[in-house]
């Protein structure tokens, strides 16, 4: 196939992207794999302070010498520290508690800040330098996107409906990602709350490439080489895959998570705020059903208590309290490793 107007302001070989993962599923084995191979690998790094970011990009950088992207939420989104009261916080607790004694957690500390400042991550970033700053949940201040021209970095935001990708074309973000409902993981709307933003990928992106002339990717749902094809067909630049890589050896989840997207069970997936208080889809499984029971605490302090049951559930083995992040294309999954994915995928797009 003839290179896209995304290569050709990348330099990739190939159009095909892997999606950014937090929480510990991006990898820079995973990362680097995908760079090596010719796409851009990518590394979600939300959670992450501004050392811990300077230190990544030093380690991928000594892993390829190709182009990859660092991934970081927009904004000090959610409920700061500060505006969380002592009773608010036991509330939540006195839901958790049960949860954390089942792995033998003791209570935590009512923290100052639940998340790194997003301004600290972004500093650490244009330190870095990579070759992609990519983001979701909004748009970065107009002096980010402009000092990230100055330095050279190409920035990539994402939408979840055709007014959000216009709203990125007009701050002058470089590159669009169109990401359908289908995908796994987090919806990362910002014009509108996620659940009136259902849109499936393959029209959100023919609607946001006949809107903009930026290069769009298309993501949500595709999991193989046709699918990719498809999404090149109805005018994307280049296709993002995230269960796909997810369930790749290389990835930092675990076994567990990996057998299920592997299973029949992937066939059915929803959208929950089980996982962090954010929409979300993945695989139902205990978690989703005990939290759904109580109404959820804001963002972030939802995803700041269940990391420690789901990085408990990880080191057990133990899927109840996994995010059992899957698409709705986890059902066409046939690769283990990412190397077998690429060349899969490269293949298909010759």
């Amino acid at each position: 196939m003839r290179r896209t107007q995304f290569q050709e302001l990348t330099g990739l070989e190939h159009p095909i992207v892997q999606g950014p993962f937090g929480g510990g599923l991006s990898t820079v084995a995973l990362t680097s794999l995908v760079s090596n191979h010719g796409g851009l690998g990518s590394f979600g790094a939300h959670l992450l302070k501004g050392e811990a970011i300077i230190d990544l990009a030093r380690e991928l950088r000594a892993a390829t010498d190709k182009p990859f992207a660092l991934n970081l939420w927009v904004g000090d989104q959610g409920v700061r520290g500060d505006q969380f009261s002592h009773d608010d916080f036991e509330r939540v607790w006195s839901v958790m508690a049960p949860f954390y004694a089942h792995y033998g957690i003791a209570k935590p500390e009512q923290p100052s800040a639940f998340l790194p400042r997003f301004e600290d991550q972004v500093e650490a970033v244009l330190e870095a330098r990579p070759a992609v700053f990519s983001f979701v949940f909004g748009i970065p201040a107009p002096s980010i996107l402009a000092e990230c021209s100055k330095r050279g970095i190409l920035t990539l935001g994402a939408a979840t409906t055709a007014a959000e990708g216009s709203a990125l074309d007009a701050a002058g973000v470089d590159i669009i990602l169109a990401t359908g409902f289908e995908a796994g993981g987090h919806r990362p709307a910002f014009l509108a709350p996620p659940e009136e933003n259902l849109i499936g990928t393959l029209p959100l992106t023919r609607e946001i490439a006949s809107r903009v002339r930026k290069p769009v990717i298309a993501a949500g749902g595709l999991s193989d080489g046709d699918s990719v094809r498809g999404a090149l067909a109805l005018g994307a630049g280049g296709a993002q895959l995230g269960t796909a890589f997810v369930a790749c050896k290389e990835s930092g989840t675990v076994d567990a998570h990996r057998e299920v997207l592997f299973s029949e069970r992937s066939r059915r997936t929803v959208l929950t705020r089980a996982y962090s208080g954010r929409l979300a889809r993945g695989v139902p499984n205990r978690v989703i059903a005990e939290m759904e029971k109580h109404p959820p605490p804001p963002f972030p302090v939802q995803s700041w208590f269940f990391a420690k049951l789901k990085a408990a559930a990880m080191a057990a083995g133990d899927e109840d309290f996994l995010a059992l992040y899957a698409g709705q294309g986890a059902p066409l999954l046939k690769h283990r490793s990412a190397a077998a994915l690429m060349a899969s995928l490269i293949e298909r797009l010759q």
